[in-house]
């Protein structure tokens, strides 16, 4: 089984930079999309052979997340329940046979982590969600978590050090998520492997030098880490300031 999932930062615009190429190219089960910036219908789209799901922000060209898949799920949620979370159209759940799939982008804490104390208090729902699903059946998170959680995880981590994305609390939140019972599928297959990164500034040409970050995952519930037969990061695709991550999973 193969899975995509990748920050688009404006899905229409993404198209005019050769989304669909990648998009047929990479032929997967399920393609997952963040900061989708649209809703379902604002453009003509043929997504022949996949099941369409998407949960937009109430602002509209604001966040938003869709997900593709070629197997009708059994249920598909929006959000996790919680109204003062959900009106940014940051998860989407499918839930198949044997797992659930959770497509997520979580809030970035902002400039001068404005939006840091709501971030704290959106990770600690979203842990309980997960945690929730994970008593009923094995998870699949994938998604722009907007963090890098270890020093490896991006390029330049003494002056990052409490820049949004990089604050103790965020990369605190990440490790107690881990220590739940979830492994990160990447650092699972590869500890030590340096500059591998999922997004870059469009500033200062940090991605021609390759000065990034990994905080795109997938994230699976512990009991699933055998099944793990790849987890990749297609930096060279374009499209958006983020790339295109993947997993593989034998189940």
């Amino acid at each position: 089984m193969r899975l995509i999932s990748w920050n688009v930062n404006g899905l229409r615009a993404c198209l005019k930079k050769g989304f669909l190429d990648f998009f047929w190219a990479a032929n997967a089960d399920f393609f997952c999309l963040q900061e989708t910036k649209m809703e379902q219908g604002q453009t003509e789209l043929d997504f022949s052979g996949y099941y369409e799901y998407w949960n937009s922000a109430e602002k509209r060209g604001y966040s938003g997340t869709a997900v593709f898949c070629k197997r009708e799920p059994l249920s598909v949620t929006y959000g996790m329940g919680i109204e003062e979370h959900d009106w940014e159209g940051r998860v989407i759940t499918l839930e198949q046979d044997s797992f659930f799939l959770v497509n997520c982008y979580a809030p970035n804490a902002q400039r001068e982590l404005k939006r840091l104390e709501y971030r704290m208090e959106w990770e600690k729902s979203f842990l309980r969600y997960l945690l929730s699903l994970d008593q009923k059946k094995p998870v699949v998170l994938c998604g722009d978590l907007n963090v890098a959680h270890q020093e490896i995880d991006l390029k330049n981590p003494k002056t990052n050090r409490n820049n949004a994305g990089f604050t103790d609390q965020e990369r605190e939140r990440m490790s107690m998520l881990l220590h739940a019972g979830f492994v990160d599928t990447f650092r699972y297959l590869y500890p030590d492997r340096t500059g591998a990164y999922s997004w870059w500034s469009y500033m200062r040409k940090a991605r021609e030098r390759n000065a990034g970050w990994r905080i795109d995952y997938f994230i699976v519930s512990e009991r699933l880490k055998e099944y793990i037969r790849n987890s990749d990061i297609y930096a060279e695709i374009p499209g958006s300031d983020h790339c295109p991550v993947a997993l593989e999973l034998d189940i």
